[in-house]
This record gives C-alpha cells, structure tokens and sequence, in this order.
C-alpha cells in the first residue's frame, strides 16, 4: 500500500485535515468546529482523537503513515514547543509530543502562516521557487518567509511576524499586539475599512463609498476598478504600505518572488500591480520588478504545508 500522510492546520474557528500520499497529492478532506472550551487545552486532544478515527475509518495502517504535519497561530519552535496560543487562551505545550503520544505516528509542527507559506510555495502560487515570502491579507497581516525551500522560523519559531512591521510612528491608534503604527492597521481587512472611513470622514468629495450599506474590502476594491477616486486613493495608501513593507524585506532576504494571499488578495491585479508600483519606488535597484504573484490555495494552504513538513523528514 501507498504511503500517506496527515496534513492539519488548527485555526481559531475550524481545524482543517488532509490526507495526503507521499507525492502531494490531497486525497481526501475534513473540516471541524475548534474546541476552545478549558482555555483550548482540548485542542489537541480532539485533533488527535479525529485523526485515530480517520485512521479507523479509512482503514490505514500505521506503518503506511509517514506522520501528520500540524500547523498552528502560535509560535513554535523546531522541537514542538508552543510558546503560547493567544488568541486560544493556551499557554506552554509541546504540540509535537503531545500529538505523538496520542496517535503513536511521527509529528512536525509549525505556525500557521510559515506552514501556509510552504504549502503555497510546494503546490500554490509560489510553485517553482526557492525563495519567497507569502503575505496573507485577512483580518489581520500575517506572513511566512521561505528560503532555499525551507521555512525561515526564527529562534522562537515567530518568524514572518510582517503584519507588525512599523509603518507609521504617526498612528494613534493601538494595534492588536499592542504596538501603534503597524502594517496590519492599513493593509488587513479591517485596516482598509479604517482607511477607507477615515477618508470619508476628511474629505467631501463624491464618492461611490458613501452609497454602500456596509463599507468592506471588497467594497473599496470594487469602487477603485470602476474609477472612483476616494476607493483608488485608499488602495494606493494600502499598496503604499505594502510596498515599502516589501521593499524593505527585499533588502533583508532578496526573495525571487511575494505571494500574496488571504481575503483582501481576491481583489486581484489591482492589489499586485499597486504594491509592486510603490514596491519599486522604494526598493534599490538591483531588486527592482520582483514576481508578485497571487496565492492559489485558498483555505487549504495551511493542510498543503503541514503535509509538506512531515514529508520533509522522510530521510533524516
């Protein structure tokens, strides 16, 4: 029988599952509320108990399972130790040992948005390079960095933190992580809807915004492609952001190519072409006219890069 492998991504709403063969192909998904009941301490427990059950089910045998890729919203070091689950209200575990233990089968860990940009840069978006950072425009900015095809985690596995890059000593107004003038207050979801109202607010100009029910992302986007000009200028703030952000990674890192993905990327050639616009403003020369290019995976980068980790292993 062929070998296999688990792919799991745990976010704060949903865990996500795939079944995987040894060659990256998705066999097969799943997808489960997240147990956030004793401060998330259940997490693991109920991943590991959905994937014996999978295992049951589908009839595998253990020593076809090559191991199960787990990717979480924490830091996590190379050994499995999770720092701390903010936003799950879990402190200090070992997610490798402890899911071990559980299903008996190998265990690779890693944060989210680092195993998502694995997944996109094995099977997405970024297919084809060796060095890349992914950028994922949702409610928050969250971020991965990639190099010679391996994840670029850092000491605390809190690598790719982009989304918390300083932008604006200006700002007033405190960021989630509790630092002001941060990307993820003018590039997320929510940061462009700020943006957007704020702009409302200071200028009298007629604009297509002000007849929306509900001003949202996508709403901006779609005003700035049919012309309007209050949607186009808060576009061009958010790129402005982005590309110097990016300009300034590019000088770090010189990666072939940024893959942007989460909600906000649905928005298509007018986010890439933007960013890549202020992207070249500010970068030096030699690292002018970068790929941007647009995520492929959607929801299911995060089982996509977990896989990838846990195969990655095979050998050492």
């Amino acid at each position: 029988m062929r070998q296999v492998c688990f792919g799991i991504d745990i976010g704060g709403t949903a865990v996500k599952a795939g079944l995987f063969d040894a060659e990256g192909k998705l066999l097969d998904k799943w997808s489960f509320p997240t147990k956030r009941t004793e401060e998330g301490k259940d997490i693991v427990a109920d991943a590991a108990e959905f994937i014996n059950g999978k295992i049951a089910e589908l009839k595998l045998q253990k020593e076809n399972i090559i191991g199960i890729g787990v990717g979480i919203p924490g830091p996590v070091k190379d050994n499995g130790d999770v720092l701390e689950l903010a936003n799950l209200g879990h402190g200090y575990f070992n997610i490798a040992e402890e899911m071990k233990s559980r299903t008996g089968l190998n265990v690779k860990a890693g944060n989210d948005a680092n195993v998502a940009a694995l997944g996109e840069l094995w099977q997405g978006g970024g297919k084809g390079y060796r060095n890349m950072v992914f950028v994922t425009l949702g409610t928050g900015v969250g971020g991965g960095i990639i190099l010679n095809g391996s994840i670029l985690a850092g000491s605390n596995g809190a690598g790719g933190e982009i989304g918390h890059i300083l932008v604006n000593e200006e700002e007033m107004v405190t960021c989630g992580c509790g630092k002001r003038g941060c990307l993820e207050q003018y590039a997320s979801a929510t940061g462009i809807v700020r943006l957007a109202k704020n702009t409302l607010e200071e200028s009298e100009e007629p604009s297509k915004l002000r007849e929306a029910d509900e001003i949202s992302a996508k709403t901006v986007f779609d005003c700035a492609k049919e012309g309007d000009a209050l949607a186009m200028a808060v576009v061009d703030k958010a790129c402005h952001y982005l590309g110097i952000v990016f300009s300034h990674i590019a000088q770090v890192i010189d990666p072939e190519a940024f893959v942007i993905g989460g909600g906000v990327s649905k928005a298509g050639e007018i986010l890439t072409e933007n960013i890549k616009k202020h992207y070249n403003k500010y970068v030096m020369t030699t690292l002018k006219n970068k790929e941007f290019k647009l995520a492929t995976l959607g929801n299911d980068a995060g089982i996509y890069g977990s896989a990838k980790m846990i195969l990655s292993t095979i050998g050492r």
